[in-house]
């Protein structure tokens, strides 16, 4: 399978969704690529999705959420299991960033400024915590922004699609708890490019709402 952004022909890896239950997609690059507006970091072909309830809703949005950040307790996913999108093995874990508070309104304009201080960091700042599980044809899988403390795998390890590597969270760069996915063909994101992704051949859009079976 091939993936065409307006560029060369590009090859594709199919995963599976790194998750249980109903996620919101966004920053998909089914709409349009780069996905996140860059291709920093091997981000072209990048995904959100962000956790839901069962009518498909985040935390609800009050008056609270407009004026101050939030607890990433408040949010339903906060802590679901992620689960691995590919088979491979594991070349990378990071484990040690903190959550932050969502960032849903006028706090919003505050966090934006301290981006600056997370892209000085590097893929540590923007990722936060993280695993990348290396498949047989060479391709890194990274899955960022976990709960700090919540990795349940370690350099090395082999593992399978829908094992557990960790829960979600809100660390790096992150507006409020979500997985963020990419793939790549180095385990240095500075120093890769971007390879495209699918689930099941496809790619949700912005605004799907995806349902993974039972959670």
């Amino acid at each position: 399978m091939a993936w065409r952004g307006g560029g060369p022909v590009l090859p594709t890896v199919d995963l599976a969704y790194p998750f249980e239950g109903r996620w919101l997609t966004q920053n998909s690059p089914g709409d349009r690529v780069p996905s996140h507006g860059t291709s920093l970091l091997a981000t072209s072909f990048s995904i959100d999705f962000v956790p839901v309830d069962r009518a498909g809703r985040t935390a609800p949005f009050t008056l609270r959420s407009l004026l101050r950040p939030e607890p990433p307790e408040r949010f339903p996913g906060f802590g679901r299991p992620v689960l691995a999108p590919a088979e491979g093995t594991v070349v990378a874990v990071h484990d040690e960033e903190p959550d932050h508070d969502a960032y849903r309104g006028l706090p919003s304009v505050g966090y934006a400024v301290t981006q600056r201080r997370r892209l000085a960091a590097g893929w540590l700042g923007l990722a936060g915590n993280h695993v990348m599980v290396e498949t047989v044809d060479g391709t890194v899988v990274a899955v960022c922004h976990l709960r700090r403390g919540s990795v349940q795998v370690g350099l090395g390890q082999h593992v399978r699609v829908g094992e557990v590597l960790g829960r979600c969270g809100s660390s790096g760069n992150s507006t409020e708890p979500h997985v963020h996915l990419q793939a790549m063909d180095h385990t240095d994101p500075s120093r890769a490019s971007a390879v495209a992704i699918s689930f099941g051949g496809g790619l949700p859009r912005n605004g799907d709402v995806v349902d993974a079976g039972p959670a």
